[in-house]
């Protein structure tokens, strides 16, 4: 059985309080047997991206829980100079200081809502990776650009534009997340086929340009819920989701995995 990424943004919300109530939740869900026993860093690899102000609050239910099944935490954002004068922004060396290993950068909610564009995202996953954390680097096509056949140049152009520059050891360190923006916090999610045909596309795509071989994380995110989570994390090509809504409760979000394990006993 593969190992799973499962990857939860939270975007805006839960509050600090909240935020304690899910890793109590979470932690719960190790303490019987369940198909989460002995998965963890071995089939799968769980994450998640807080808003800032619960970053501290998240960190602390962290580090206090048993490090065989605490999950990675991350960041939702991240500016790309190290300090200045950004009022409102956050800097890669203070997610470090706040204990983050990895941050969503390039979301479509950035760029659509914020007018984030290529060359930001592509300056902001330099900085990241310079910065040695992970980034979860998000791309996927809107309704429209789907229907007029534009899915696979749309990505293609906003993989190349992350890309640029960078070495072949630094796309390996790079998460990648297929987000079609039409399928996110929609209810609609891009069939199997066709997510398995962008993400499969990707993992070409970052070969092709590294000039080399090697194992390219790719997640599938738009949607994603107990009850499709099945027959997409089955696809090939999808090797995890980045889950929205079904991420904010701690029972909806394991089960994401548990639906995906329970089919490959």
């Amino acid at each position: 059985m593969k190992k799973i990424h499962l990857y939860g943004n939270w975007k805006m919300n839960l509050t600090r309080g909240e935020t304690e109530a899910f890793f109590r939740d979470f932690a719960a869900q190790f303490s019987s047997p369940s198909p989460l026993a002995g998965a963890m860093g071995k089939t799968l690899e769980v994450a998640v991206f807080p808003p800032f102000t619960s970053l501290s609050a998240a960190e602390s239910a962290i580090r206090s829980m048993n490090k065989d099944v605490a999950p990675i935490l991350g960041a939702q954002n991240a500016y790309f100079e190290a300090k200045g004068a950004f009022t409102g922004e956050v800097s890669l060396p203070m997610l470090k200081d706040a204990g983050c290993t990895h941050v969503i950068l390039g979301h479509s909610e950035r760029r659509a809502i914020f007018g984030e564009s290529d060359d930001l995202i592509a300056r902001k996953v330099k900085a990241a990776l310079d910065a040695a954390l992970t980034p979860v680097f998000c791309y996927g096509e809107t309704l429209g650009e789907r229907e007029s056949g534009k899915t696979l140049d749309v990505v293609s152009r906003q993989m190349h534009a992350a890309l640029s520059g960078l070495s072949a050891g630094e796309m390996e360190k790079i998460v990648y997340a297929y987000e079609p923006v039409w399928a996110i916090g929609t209810g609609k999610s891009a069939t199997s086929a066709e997510a398995e045909e962008v993400c499969a596309l990707s993992k070409k795509l970052v070969q092709e340009r590294a000039g080399r071989s090697f194992p390219v994380v790719v997640l599938y995110g738009g949607s994603v819920k107990p009850d499709n989570a099945r027959e997409l994390l089955s696809m090939d090509a999808i090797d995890g989701a980045l889950v929205g809504g079904a991420s904010l409760k701690a029972d909806s979000f394991l089960q994401i995995y548990k639906q995906y394990s329970e089919s490959k006993i």
